[in-house]
């Protein structure tokens, strides 16, 4: 066998390294030129390179993906929202300072912000907490202009607009300032909180080092409510579990709710359709129960956004963090106009499926109408009004314990070890990275009642999760228990099959924190660093998450109802992408889908899936 070259006489490891071409090449053209190595074999490395290889993947995984967006922009300009470099005279007459490998524990709400991860050119969480370090003095004026050169790491990647009640990025910073986190602090925004500033070992990575993430998903109770009898996938529930034998079987996991869409016409829409005239009430009608139905011929933005679809997601990224604020600054004006539109398009659909149907404008009677014409104003406040009835009736329902425990008993079907490629982007059954460790998932024991709307909090506590993969969880269990689907779906969902699962909004999804157990009880230990434990700022958390993260989701919710629009959208979809809900299972969407949207489906998927939380 060869000797090492730490074993070989000097003269022979000189006349190695030249022959190699100099430091750094040689193992590699060594393999090259026909040594006795596999030519296909990975290449022995030093200590020090192979730790360097393995210290953190998925920063060399959002390298290449910034390094391939590169390309795509080559040539353009754009100014960054990060700092600035500073002038080199104020960074040669900066007082140098040392730095100190920290963990940062943090908090924040995701609403106008394109998520956690930094991004030169819009606004996220890390872009603030950055330019709030640079202008706190933590990070040097030499160092200001690239992150890169801090070495900051986070520890969860939430994506767009989720919110976190704890997270931590790993980085270097200048710490000896006593009142470094009342600066950093002073220079966020109130929907940023640094909790504080812990020294840790040199080599740690908050993304290495945690052991396991809880998440929170604050879900409305009327999500589980049952499509309406006369919507697309009410009517199609039914046709299929008779189809299939299983009409008994789908009417007993609907038991404890079957009544109620009886009582709501009863109750809350006879009374108002009584009082409309014999012009306008079939039209309402049609509007009600077919005319929010998608032609599934026509691009449909709100499904292909749950479902990851191309075109959604581009359109989702030309929102901007203005126009987003400006929702939480005017919501009232905002939850108005989009309930206005709504109307409008409502109307709009009326028309189109009857083309000689004449909609006047005038409002005071004045003008004899012809009978194919309605008077257009007092059909939209017929509309308006009706929407509203549903919508009351769903805030008003109270979930029951039988309904409670169906959530809860799906919910339990993902602990484990399971493939979850059909719950994330870009990921097939084959791939190792799609399994994933499902610790616990629990509903709250009582559900909150929060401005006339009661809630459910689901709590998920896992290893690491995927892009998307709560909010499609979430979505997944929602639409098995409202559409009272065979709960064997969610294990069939595991399989080598394709299940086309629309993630549920992120407006109810918080990072609650993240674990570092093994860090804390030997690295820590061993070194005499401080545990990294939220603990010790409870207090401050809760007061935060109520301020800004609970009382934000609950008041965007009660002006804009996101989660009524996403289910009953969902229910009206006329398409076969959903029919896995049914008696028919998998094989109907296989069945009436067919090849051509199988492909649609696969050509579309462009999200960039490296790291990736909730």
């Amino acid at each position: 066998m060869e000797p090492s070259t730490n074993d070989a006489p000097a003269g022979d490891k000189k006349r190695k390294f030249e022959d190699r071409g100099g430091r750094g090449r040689g193992r590699g053209k060594q393999l090259q030129h026909g040594s006795k190595g596999h030519p296909n074999k990975k290449r022995n490395m030093g200590r020090n390179e192979h730790f360097r290889e393995q210290l953190d993947r998925r920063g060399r995984n959002e390298a290449q993906q910034r390094k391939n967006e590169q390309k795509d922009v080559e040539g353009k300009t754009e100014e960054s929202i990060l700092p600035s470099a500073f002038p080199k005279e104020e960074v040669d007459a900066e007082e140098r300072r040392p730095k100190r490998k920290v963990a940062v524990l943090l908090g924040y709400s995701g609403t106008g912000y394109k998520g956690m991860q930094i991004d030169n050119k819009q606004k996220t969480i890390e872009g603030d907490l950055f330019s709030a370090f640079v202008a706190a003095g933590a990070i040097s004026k030499a160092n200001a202009d690239d992150p890169k050169k801090s070495s900051l790491v986070r520890c969860a990647r939430t994506d767009k607009g989720v919110h976190a009640a704890g997270n931590v990025i790993s980085l270097k910073l200048i710490i000896e300032d006593e009142d470094i986190v009342k600066k950093i602090n002073d220079n966020l925004t109130d929907q940023i909180r640094v909790w504080g500033i812990q020294r840790t070992t040199g080599s740690f990575s908050c993304y290495q080092a945690c052991d396991s993430r809880w998440y929170e998903y604050l879900i409305p109770t009327h999500s589980f409510l049952p499509p309406h009898p006369s919507s697309y996938m009410g009517k199609k529930l039914v046709e299929m579990a008779e189809e299939k034998g299983d009409l008994e079987a789908y009417k007993a996991r609907q038991a404890e709710v079957a009544d109620f869409w009886p009582e709501t016409e009863e109750k809350y829409i006879k009374p108002i359709l009584d009082s409309l005239d014999d012009s306008i009430r079939p039209l309402v009608e049609e509007a009600l129960y077919r005319a929010d139905a998608t032609d599934s011929a026509e691009p449909d933005p709100v499904i292909d956004e749950a479902t990851d679809m191309q075109n959604a997601a581009k359109s989702a990224e030309q929102a901007t963090p203005a126009a987003e604020d400006a929702m939480d600054v005017d919501a009232n004006a905002t939850a108005k106009a989009a309930e206005d539109a709504e109307v409008r398009e409502t109307v709009d659909k009326i028309q189109a499926q009857d083309p000689k149907l004449i909609l006047d404008d005038s409002s005071d009677g004045s003008v004899a109408l012809p009978s194919n014409a309605v008077n257009k104003p007092a059909l939209e406040t017929a509309v308006k009004a009706l929407k509203k009835a549903y919508m009351d009736a769903k805030k008003n329902y109270r979930i029951s314990p039988l309904r409670q425990k169906r959530v809860q008993d799906i919910l339990n079907l993902y602990l484990g070890t399971h493939k979850f490629h059909n719950y994330t982007v870009q990921k097939k059954f084959t791939d190792r990275s799609a399994q994933r460790y499902i610790k616990s998932f629990k509903v709250a024991d009582k559900p909150l009642i929060i401005n006339g709307t009661e809630w459910l909090s689901l709590k998920v506590h896992g290893q690491s999760f995927m892009m998307h993969q709560i909010r499609k969880m979430v979505g997944m269990a929602a639409l098995t228990v409202r559409c009272g689907t065979d709960p064997a779906i969610i294990a069939d969902s595991f399989g080598n099959v394709t299940v086309r699962i629309p993630k549920a909004p992120g407006l109810g999804l918080l990072l609650e924190r993240p674990v570092f157990d093994s860090y804390n009880e030997k690295q820590a230990a061993a070194h005499g660093r401080e545990k990294i434990d939220f603990g010790k700022y409870d207090k401050e958390i809760e007061e935060f998450k109520e301020r800004e993260i609970y009382q934000r989701i609950f008041r965007e919710e009660a002006q804009g109802n996101q989660f009524n629009s996403f289910f009953t959208h969902i229910d009206n979809y006329r398409d076969p992408t959903f029919l896995y809900l049914t008696a028919g299972g998998i094989e109907a969407t296989k069945r009436s889908a067919g090849k051509s949207m199988q492909e649609k489906w696969e050509d579309s998927e462009d999200e960039n899936a490296s790291g990736g939380e909730g």
